[in-house]
């Protein structure tokens, strides 16, 4: 039986993976990893890097494959991202299927940890439930880019019986949920917490904001959001014309 771990490797930092992550990947035969375009081959020669730091011997390979198209201003977004879905369960079936012999091990490594904001355990689920190609499951959590970015702030993410909200930019510009005080916001490309310093009540509310955690790149920004909303607006703005790219996210604190 063909099996296949999906690995957590941290946010950028090589020595982010646990002694789990790399007792696996020198499982592992072959690596899975989707080719996104020459602006992001850099996230490709991480994942190498990674490889060539924590693997005993050669003795595994690189499979890449074009990530499909996504419809990035859809009208459904929910219907469009199952849509994309689709299309790359189909290349991973093909990809275990082709590239893993039947006793093969391959994996797929994942930014931050597997359960939060990421596709891949979907989709292998899919590819799984169409019955296209049979094969294990293994999951082995990672440092996300929340744990990164509370430790480069060397802060707790809350306050004394205070709970923690997680979500993305595009629920932020609808608002938060009444009595949130800590809100984590990952997946904006938008500068979404402009939002929270509009009206009489946006000075109430502190960020402490991270682009590339745990990469020679890391860049730190806090302080009240109405007084630094425009330097991270530019900083981000420098960064990803420089790098073609950018990974960010922010905790969002109301201030008391």
């Amino acid at each position: 039986m063909r099996e296949v771990f999906v690995i957590g490797i941290g946010a950028g930092d090589p020595d982010h993976l646990t002694v789990q992550a790399i007792k696996a990947m020198n499982l592992v035969d072959v690596f899975f990893v989707l080719d996104k375009g020459a602006a992001k081959d850099e996230l490709v020669q991480l994942r190498r890097q990674i490889c060539a730091e924590h693997i005993v011997g050669d003795d595994y390979r690189f499979v890449e494959a074009p990530d499909p198209a996504r419809d990035r201003t859809p009208d459904d977004y929910r219907g469009a991202v199952l849509d994309w879905h689709e299309l790359r369960a189909s290349l991973y079936g093909q990809m275990i299927r082709d590239e893993l012999g039947e006793d093969g091990c391959g994996a797929f490594l994942v930014w931050g940890d597997p359960s939060l904001y990421d596709s891949t355990l979907r989709i292998l689920d899919m590819v799984a439930t169409s019955g296209a190609v049979a094969f294990e499951c293994t999951v082995v959590p990672g440092i996300t880019s929340v744990q990164a970015l509370a430790a480069g702030h060397a802060m707790v993410l809350n306050r004394i019986g205070e709970p923690i909200h997680i979500t993305t930019g595009r629920r932020l510009r609808a608002g938060l949920p009444d009595g949130v005080e800590n809100a984590v916001v990952m997946l904006d490309a938008e500068c979404s917490f402009e939002s929270v310093a509009e009206g009489d009540a946006g000075d109430a509310w502190d960020i402490y904001w991270g682009a590339y955690l745990g990469t020679a790149d890391e860049t730190l920004i806090a302080g009240p959001v109405r007084e630094v909303q425009g330097e991270i607006e530019r900083v981000r703005g420098e960064m990803r014309e420089r790098k073609g790219w950018i990974m960010d996210t922010y905790l969002l604190r109301r201030e008391r």
